[in-house]
Parts: C-alpha cells; sequence; structure tokens
C-alpha cells in the first residue's frame, strides 16, 4: 500500500468541501485578524505574491511566510496577518466580484501583496478526528527549491485559483471551489511527504515504517487489527510500534482505529433505513451494547441522539 491510500480513505470517511472567500490586494502597510472559526470550518490563506507574517494566537507563535505559502488551521485558531511594519494599516475598501467572492483593496504603496483567504467545510461530526489528529496550524511551502511532485502540484493549483479569482468567467465559482476542495487534499499529501512532516496523522503518514500500519487502518477499519498485527506490518515488535506510535501521535494505534470506526458509525447512523444493530455489525461490533458505550464515550452523545440531530440538520439544509 501506498502513503496515498491512507489519504483517500480519510476523505471517503471525512467529506472535505472548500470555499475562496476573499482576495486580497493590498500594499503595506495592511493587517487582517479572524476570530475563532466556528466547528466545522478550517480557515486557509495562500500567498500567491508578497510576504505576510501569521500569527496564530492561541499558539502565540509566529512566522513569515512568503510567495506560495498555504496555511491551514485545522482546529480553526484565532489569528492574525500583517505586513510586519508595525505602522498603522490603511484603510481597505471591498466589492463583491460576480463569482461570489469578495476583493479587498488599500491605496497603500509599500511592498504589495496578493493573498487569497477562504475555509474548509468539514461534515459533523468529523471536526473533531481532523481536529485531534492534525496540528493547530499547517504550513506548507510551494517554492521550497527542491521541486517535488507535491509541491510542483500545489504550485500548479495556486497559479489556476489565481487566475479564477482574477476574472469572472463563466463558471468562476465553482470552479474556485472545487479548486478548494482539492487544495485541501494537496497539502496534506505534501505535508505528509515532507521531510520535516509536522506532528500527528501527517508524521505518522510520512514515516517510512509506520506508514504500512496506518495505510491498512485506514483501508480496512473494521478488520478485528490487533496491536501485534499492525506490528508485523511495520517489522517490529509490539512494545517498539507502541513506542513509536504514542510518541508521533499521542494515542494508541487502537485509539485512532476506535475514532476511525465512530466517523464511519456516524456516516451510517444518517441512513434512515439502517438499525443501530446493523451499524455496530458494520464497523466491526459483535455486542450493540458495546457499541452505543463507545460510540457515547467517542462522540459525546448516544448513536440515536446523533440519528436525530443527523437528521434534524439535514431536514433545515433542505428547507
Amino acid at each position: 500500500m501506498s502513503e496515498v491510500d491512507w489519504l483517500s480513505h480519510l476523505l471517503q470517511i471525512v467529506t472535505v468541501t472548500g470555499q475562496l472567500e476573499v482576495r486580497c490586494a493590498y500594499g503595506a502597510p495592511w493587517r487582517l485578524a479572524w476570530g475563532r472559526a466556528v466547528a466545522n470550518e478550517i480557515p486557509y490563506h495562500v500567498i500567491v505574491r508578497g510576504r505576510a507574517i501569521f500569527e496564530d494566537l492561541e499558539t502565540r507563535t509566529a512566522r513569515e511566510l512568503v510567495s506560495g505559502d498555504i496555511v491551514l488551521l485545522p482546529h480553526g485558531a484565532a489569528h492574525v496577518m500583517h505586513d510586519g511594519s508595525g505602522q498603522i494599516p490603511i484603510r481597505t475598501h471591498q466589492s463583491v466580484g460576480s463569482a461570489g467572492w469578495m476583493l479587498s483593496e488599500n491605496d497603500g504603496q509599500g511592498e504589495q501583496l496578493d493573498l487569497l483567504c477562504g475555509r474548509f467545510f468539514i461534515s459533523p461530526p468529523h471536526d473533531r478526528l481532523i481536529r485531534n489528529y492534525l496540528p493547530t496550524n499547517l504550513v506548507t511551502r510551494t517554492v521550497d527549491g527542491l521541486g517535488s511532485a507535491a509541491t510542483d502540484q500545489l504550485a500548479s493549483l495556486v497559479r489556476l485559483m489565481r487566475m479564477e479569482s482574477a476574472g469572472n468567467r463563466a463558471g468562476g465559482r465553482a470552479v474556485l471551489n472545487a479548486l478548494s476542495s482539492a487544495l485541501f487534499t494537496l497539502v496534506m499529501r505534501a505535508a505528509s511527504e515532507s521531510d520535516k512532516a509536522p506532528d500527528g496523522l501527517l508524521a505518522l503518514a510520512g514515516h517510512p515504517r509506520l506508514a504500512p500500519a496506518i495505510a491498512a487502518m485506514f483501508a480496512d477499519p473494521v478488520h478485528p487489527w490487533k496491536l501485534p498485527d499492525l506490528a508485523d506490518l511495520c517489522g517490529m515488535s509490539r512494545a517498539t510500534f507502541m513506542r513509536h506510535f504514542q510518541d508521533r501521535l499521542g494515542c494508541s494505534a487502537l485509539d485512532l482505529l476506535t475514532d476511525l470506526r465512530m466517523s464511519l458509525a456516524a456516516n451510517e447512523l444518517k441512513k434512515p433505513t439502517i438499525s443501530t444493530e446493523a451499524v455496530a455489525e458494520t464497523v466491526g461490533y459483535q455486542s450493540v451494547s458495546a457499541f452505543r458505550r463507545v460510540f457515547t464515550e467517542t462522540m459525546g452523545m448516544t448513536p440515536g441522539e446523533w440519528r436525530r440531530q443527523a437528521h434534524t440538520g439535514q431536514a433545515r439544509a433542505e428547507d
């Protein structure tokens, strides 16, 4: 199995869509601030041209972003971006393009910035899966000097987004939203293939010895995996496998497996014709009472409560 398999399987469980919302064309000095995102939303920013200082207000970290950098905030953290001068920002003015996104500009004569801002939307209740296993913020560099396939693909995608956002052609909104969805997948791929993969699931998936276990669990999460089975796939002893896994993810392989199964169960419970007993069996539980207990502990509500909540949300969406 390849490292790509785990990502394809993850995105079969967790539906992620994207939306470009604002294109910013600024001259320094400028400053932008965002509050904490609501559940099921991940803000993203693409530096098309120029540079910016990115500050995560929750981790109290800052870093410089340059042309071609893409930042995702899987935990939805409040954050600020600015030109780094410390000067009072110039007032901005907005206009709405025919494709539905907003163009924000100022009359600054300083260093120029071209910035795309949008959001990814995660189907509930899967934001918890994303936030549990991805870092607080994730920066991917498309101009890294190495010319890897993943970063080349991202750079091409960013160019397409810039071209679409620069015009008002027919289907512009649909194209930009489709490109935004692809952006999420390509950022995940590039991060997992990086020599400096961040903590969490991306570090595991890119780890040459642990990747086989990740691929196997994502490909068939309902299989009755045991720790010795997963350790064998990685050519490790059970103790060594457990230590490496815990060190990189902060939880055990069986914890991850349970989260995957409960996410699958949440999808199945949305179907009105399938019983809770059938869902339990589908995700690998012979005992429906054991399934109900684990689902409630993991999701914070019973299967029946989740089913009713999901159906209510669907009915509202259709009204």
